[in-house]
């Protein structure tokens, strides 16, 4: 799937006006994003895992079926040890991975604040934004965001390809500072281009950026924006998009963060919404798009979330 770089629908306050995205949208999601859910037990679990299998597969269909129903026996351990590793290591591995194949990311709108040239400003064909850190200002610019360090990784899957990395993809990531301001578009930060950046997916279809935890400000839930490309030269010259999405910060780490000082503002915000009232995520209370997150506000926070395209 891919999408054009057409102006997108605002990310404001009131809730996103209803449109229709067409009948192949409305019964994708229908099924990948609610009835697969509903539908898949332990059994359909491993049914899902024998379906994504590279396409090189080509073991007899009596294969196929005995290792689904191993599969399904011993779901319920082997989910349980995946949950612990993830856990503890806050980065999706690619057994999970392939676990979760066949669920698409949700396309969400990229908000009014891209900085993609979508609506004005292009950081994206600026000389510097290829990198990891993406704390600080680059070029002429020279602010630094402050707040609660977060480092945060999205794997990168070919949902046609048996969900198999997407290395040599390119993701652009950006999101609001602790005040909720976003650079190059606040009167305040014209000037400045922190909290934005590009990287390229590495062999295991990842990608990892170091920034701060961004603010919760008023209408929305707290989130980070990504839009992803086919390549590096796809991303650096504003090419064709093959998502836009965002990821979804789990509450108790909002509520962590949130009680250090700076973040004032955004204790307010997160009472006043949720993950099911957002505009963004609440149609299914942002179950594709929640990041697994590991560490304290005192240490810094890790992040990670599967990205099925």
């Amino acid at each position: 799937m891919t999408t054009s770089r057409t102006p997108r629908l605002p990310d404001v306050d009131q809730p996103h006006p209803d449109h229709d995205r067409g009948l192949e949208f409305d019964l994708n999601t229908l099924v990948s994003r609610r009835s697969l859910g509903l539908f898949l037990g332990a059994g359909g679990a491993a049914a899902a895992l024998a379906a994504c299998a590279p396409a090189g597969n080509t073991g007899s269909t009596s294969s196929a079926t005995s290792t689904a129903t191993s599969a399904a026996s011993s779901a319920a351990g082997s989910s349980a040890a995946a949950s612990a590793t993830d856990a503890a290591t806050a980065t999706p591995t690619l057994t999970r991975a392939i676990a979760e194949c066949g669920v698409e990311i949700p396309q969400e709108t990229a908000g009014p604040y891209p900085g993609d040239g979508s609506n004005g400003p292009n950081v994206l064909e600026a000389s510097g934004v290829v990198r990891r850190d993406i704390t600080a200002s680059f070029g002429s610019a020279s602010a630094k965001a402050e707040g609660v360090p977060l480092t945060f990784t999205l794997t990168l899957l070919d949902n046609a390809n048996g969900c198999a990395p997407m290395a040599g993809a390119a993701v652009y990531a950006w999101h609001c500072d602790r005040d909720g301001k976003y650079s190059m578009y606040d009167s305040s930060l014209k000037n400045e281009n922190y909290l934005r950046g590009v990287q390229e997916a590495d062999a295991n279809g990842q990608v990892t950026f170091t920034s701060i935890f961004p603010a919760a400000y008023s209408g929305r839930w707290p989130h980070i924006h990504f839009e992803v490309f086919e390549s590096m030269n796809n991303a650096t010259a504003a090419g064709q998009v093959l998502a836009v999405s965002q990821i979804a910060l789990p509450q108790a780490a909002c509520d962590d963060v949130y009680a250090t000082p700076g973040y004032e503002r955004s204790i307010t915000n997160m009472s006043r919404t949720s993950l099911k009232s957002d505009n963004v995520f609440g149609d299914d209370g942002g179950i594709y798009q929640l990041a697994t997150m590991t560490g304290s506000a005192a240490a810094g926070y890790t992040a990670g979330l599967n990205v099925t395209i």
